[in-house]
């Protein structure tokens, strides 16, 4: 017999032995079957355990049809996957849930729509288990068409074209609202927006929340104080230098991610502007950036952890049982306040 720890070496048929059940019933301990007692199944781990038995993967996915793991998809530059806080903070949570159950995450990037269905096909092939999609723009018909294949898919967030696939959004239109509500509640009238790119629903109903929001307090909506910043620093200080250069009396801002407004409040304090006594200013998604800010951002909390946990869990009740029926589940957002806006604003008269 193998010595323990000698992993190379040891056999199914070994940990059977040690255990006194049989190798079929070993298999079935090791693949996960709920189809043994907990008395077997802790008599068999623990022979595992002391043999440190490695199961041979290449095999196990022969019987099971899995590679346990699950690819993440997300269509952007690498500059902006790597330079966004958001993706590291939604990778971590993805990885997180994955971990749980001992799957493997495989990021996938997509540069172009070539690239898109090269990964389609790759993900059709069945080298992962299913796909988790993020940041789709505009038109993108990758989400529908692996859906189409038979692939298990989860989408973070409302995909876009309708397409017929399991998501998990945020109640983006109700932060925005919430957002531009506080700044006109704190005494600010002349309030702008920042928002992401248009091609994104998320972006779409960031903007609309924001409008909701004048409208129901009376102000109306005013397109000289609406900008695009794209989800990216560099387009926020470019949205925002143009809005004070068509508006220099706004006084407060709400802006569509965290990164964009920390732009944007280095943009206001080159011009001459206090943050906030002068403007306000409310990101979204309450990263940690926001809280170490300076001054400290007022932020959307975005419970990307909680999200991600949600995601994983509706691919592998599609994976598990075969059910590909489309499930929604939205989450709610909350105003989390900070100096950024905290300041009340006087009025003379």
């Amino acid at each position: 017999m193998s010595r323990p720890g000698d992993t190379g070496r040891v056999t199914l048929e070994e940990v059977a032995r040690l255990a006194g059940v049989s190798p079929a019933t070993t298999s079935r301990v090791v693949n996960g079957s709920p189809k043994v007692s907990p008395e077997t199944r802790r008599v068999v781990e623990d022979a595992v355990r002391r043999l440190g038995y490695v199961p041979n993967q290449a095999a196990r996915s022969l019987v099971t049809r899995r590679s346990e793991s699950i690819g993440v998809i997300i269509p952007e530059p690498t500059g902006r996957l790597f330079g966004d806080p958001f993706f590291h903070l939604f990778l971590t949570g993805i990885n997180a849930a994955l971990g749980d159950r001992g799957l493997q995450l495989v990021l996938l990037m997509a540069q172009s729509r070539e690239e898109e269905r090269r990964l389609e096909l790759y993900v059709a092939a069945r080298h992962v288990d299913g796909i988790v999609l993020t940041a789709l723009h505009g038109d993108d018909p990758i989400a529908e068409r692996l859906a189409a294949r038979g692939v298990p898919v989860v989408v973070n967030g409302r995909p876009p074209r309708g397409a017929r696939a399991s998501y998990v959004d945020l109640d983006s239109r109700g932060g925005g609202r919430s957002a531009t509500a506080h700044l006109i509640e704190g005494g600010r009238r002349k309030i702008a927006t920042v928002s992401g790119s248009l091609e994104i629903p998320a972006a779409q109903d960031r903007l609309l929340g924001y409008r909701d929001a004048l409208e129901a307090a009376g102000l109306g909506v005013d397109p000289s104080l609406e900008d695009v910043g794209d989800f990216s620093a560099d387009g926020a200080a470019e949205a925002m230098t143009r809005l004070l250069d068509r508006r220099p009396d706004l006084d407060g801002v709400f802006v569509a991610s965290d990164s964009m407004a920390i732009r944007a409040v280095a943009v206001l304090g080159a011009s001459g502007r206090r943050v906030p006594d002068d403007v306000a200013v409310v990101g979204f998604d309450d990263q940690p950036i926001a809280a170490a800010a300076v001054p400290p951002l007022s932020s959307i909390r975005h419970p990307i952890g909680a999200m991600s946990h949600e995601m994983i869990r509706l691919l592998l009740h599609q994976i598990d049982t075969g059910d590909r029926s489309p499930r929604h589940v939205a989450f709610p957002t909350e105003l989390v306040v900070r100096a950024s806006s905290a300041g009340l604003l006087t009025r003379a008269g």
